[in-house]
């Protein structure tokens, strides 16, 4: 059986979280998370290139239904489906283990960086003509985060 990505999460937290400290203090924050976004991001890309492909389904909505199950497993996400179709799919999650477990670390910025940073990597690596629209996160302190998918052009 596979393990949970929230546990997944949680156990890169281990290392990652103290050595991006001391990247920090070393090189400096915004210098420090530029490194790490740049190189956690290809790695996500591919990532997302691979969890589509393995899908082989041009079916949006149907494709991110199954992602976000893969993410929300375990009770780590709380979320309501917006609209779901062939060419759209947009939740707003409103509930996330994955935000509580950083705030509870005290580390809410860098569960942005670490986790909620992978989502636009990982969606570029599904399909060019696939977007995605973000403009909350419950880990920066909103009450949710709204998740917007859209193929731009139809099929």
């Amino acid at each position: 059986m596979s393990v949970p990505v929230i546990e997944q999460a949680k156990i890169q937290a281990q290392i990652l979280v103290p050595l991006i400290k001391t990247l920090q203090v070393e090189l400096g924050e915004e210098r420090a998370n530029a490194l790490v976004r740049s190189a956690l991001g290809e790695t996500y890309r591919r990532y997302g290139e691979e969890f589509w492909r393995a899908k082989n389904d041009k079916n949006l909505g149907k494709t991110m239904a199954s992602a976000f199950a893969t993410y929300a497993r375990d009770d780590a996400l709380d979320y309501s489906v917006i609209e779901q179709s062939q060419d759209v799919f947009e939740i707003d999650v409103t509930g996330c283990r994955y935000a509580e477990f950083y705030k509870e670390l005290g580390e809410p910025e860098l569960g942005f960086l670490l986790v909620c940073g992978a989502d636009f990597d990982t969606a570029a690596g599904f399909d060019p003509d696939i977007k995605l629209t973000r403009t909350q996160t419950i880990m920066q302190g909103a009450s949710h985060c709204d998740f917007r998918y859209r193929r731009l052009k139809e099929t």
